[in-house]
């Protein structure tokens, strides 16, 4: 029987996360798409779903958009979901489609601070570029208009340049319409000294105030903590 897919998984990773870890959540996101389309795209070669190697290229903001969008020109699904090398996803997250705006959030995700001892699962609740469900087209649009207006990167501000519903006014591009929703079992997001935004606040990334040492479906800290190594 042929399946037909509204929506496909774009994984983008610069391949800088512990080899094992990467692993690790590779499997886990596997097990939560079951049979969608998956596309990864790296900067390494990667034996994973359809991948486009994209080679060495700098490390930045800018970067992890393109990547996006060269996965989002390749599906040809309406609906994309961004996956993230660090983080790990429950199944309920890829059976939601947007339903009031092109961009949905699941803000159902724990953090983790890999460098924190003893370690504990925190919420925040805030958009996250790797929490993204869109309709695919919009999203081509919206990126496609902000790499347009700023062709060189190092002319913009980069604490503007964010997820889709954030900040569009600040890089003179269109603004987008955004909704939240939230999923049970929740997601997981690791924080850690290899991503981009370590070199900001580093160790002094301040943890949300809600806080946990056990939760569903994932279950105590102690175990995720452990993934990556």
């Amino acid at each position: 029987m042929t399946h037909t897919f509204d929506m496909t998984v774009i994984y983008i990773t610069a391949n800088v996360v512990p080899d094992s870890f990467g692993i690790a959540a590779r499997e886990v996101l596997l097990e939560a798409i079951g049979e969608l389309p998956l596309i990864s795209v790296s900067q390494k070669p990667l034996t994973f779903g359809h991948n486009i190697n994209v080679g060495d290229s700098l490390r930045s903001h800018v970067n992890i958009y393109r990547q996006a969008l060269i996965g989002a020109d390749d599906a040809t699904t309406e609906y994309i979901a961004i996956a993230e090398d660090d983080m790990l996803y429950s199944p309920a997250h890829f059976r939601y489609r947007p339903k009031h705006a092109p961009f949905a959030y699941n803000l159902a995700y724990w953090g983790v601070y890999t460098w924190q001892d003893p370690p504990i699962y925190n919420y925040k609740g805030r958009k996250n570029f790797g929490v993204l469900i869109c309709n695919r087209m919009a999203f081509i649009k919206a990126m496609e208009e902000r790499f347009n207006k700023w062709p060189d990167e190092t002319k913009v501000n980069l604490d503007h340049w964010a997820e889709p519903g954030k900040y569009e006014r600040q890089l003179g591009v269109t603004p987008q319409l955004t909704e939240d929703f939230y999923t049970h079992p929740p997601n997981i997001k690791f924080s850690h000294e290899n991503e981009l935004s370590f070199a900001g606040l580093g160790t002094r990334k301040r943890a949300g105030e809600m806080r946990a040492y056990d939760i569903p479906h994932w279950g105590h800290i102690n175990k995720i903590r452990r993934l990556y190594a």
